[in-house]
């Protein structure tokens, strides 16, 4: 899980896809089903909060080199 140790962006999409191989091969019991399906959601926000600091962080490079040019 992306809060136990810092964890990359790649790390924690390989962690997901594992998980969503394993759901679709039906490699899981119900328990284990419920344990994966919460760790993804997880992973997804963890994934969603590095997309969108990386989106900002991208946005204002962009906004302070256009400024610099006018």
């Amino acid at each position: 899980m992306p809060t136990k140790k810092k964890e990359t962006y790649a790390e924690a999409m390989a962690r997901l896809e594992k998980i969503v191989a394993q759901i679709d091969g039906n490699q899981l019991d119900i328990d284990q089903l419920a344990d994966c399906i919460k760790e993804a959601n997880e992973i997804i926000a963890f994934c969603t909060a590095k997309l969108t600091k990386a989106e900002e962080e991208v946005e204002k490079l962009l906004s302070d080199g256009s400024e610099t040019k006018e």
